[in-house]
């Protein structure tokens, strides 16, 4: 049974939906997403697209744990997938 290289992409969607969300809500001052939310996007499989929330919507990046901590998930999620493509794990 593989992952769907399409599955990841739908969960990086969705994480970068959310950061775009987010500023919106931020910015009519709306009630907000929970930075918890936000993370949990990112750490199940959506770091790439929560990166790309970040530098596209200017969301996140003056708070440490975003701009320090999204890069490194990316790096540990690029790091599982390599290895997940290498043994068979990841299907189109």
């Amino acid at each position: 049974m593989g992952f769907s290289v399409y599955g990841l992409i739908a969960l990086n969607v969705i994480s970068f939906i959310l950061f775009g969300a987010d500023k919106r809500k931020a910015k009519k001052d709306l009630y907000r997403i929970s930075e918890k939310s936000l993370w949990v996007s990112a750490i199940l499989f959506g770091a790439f697209g929560a990166f790309a929330g970040m530098k596209i919507f200017h969301h996140k990046t003056k708070k440490n744990a975003f701009r320090f901590g999204i890069p490194v998930l990316m790096i540990a999620e690029a790091g599982i997938l390599w290895y997940m493509f290498r043994k068979g794990w990841l299907a189109w």
